[in-house]
């Protein structure tokens, strides 16, 4: 069995911040659960781009609200708590925090190994290890 708290991941190498979001690493790739487990948040008034093309991902709001557009027709879309988004296409979007913080629950396959960061495509490499 594994037990964490969010207090001691957000204490650890496990949390990665930017100019635009910051993500605890919760659950990872060498704990060989076949997905890794993230609460990540999106800064009020940023906007992120991110095109997985080697990992899926759903995404839960928590609390806070923002939007999400699909690049590839312009669609947008609200994010309030309670929202659950699927990114099950490897769908280009960019992310944009709204008027205050979003905290998000996310989950990833395959799963991340930790120190992930988008690259200029908006993009994590796969770790092949």
């Amino acid at each position: 069995m594994i037990v964490r708290t969010l207090e001691d991941c957000e204490n650890s190498e496990r949390r990665v911040a930017t100019e635009t979001w910051e993500s605890t690493r919760m659950l990872l790739k060498d704990d060989n659960m076949g997905f890794s487990f993230h609460i990540t948040t999106i800064y009020a008034n940023k906007e992120t781009h991110i095109h997985y093309k080697n990992h899926l991902e759903s995404v839960y709001c928590m609390s806070g609200n923002g939007e999400i557009e699909t690049l590839s027709d312009g669609k947008v879309y609200q994010i309030r708590p309670g929202t659950l988004y699927i990114l099950d296409k490897h769908d280009e979007h960019m992310l944009r925090g709204g008027t205050e913080d979003m905290k998000m629950a996310c989950v990833f396959n395959p799963p991340l190994s930790g120190k992930e960061v988008h690259d200029k495509d908006g993009v994590y490499p796969v770790d092949m290890d």
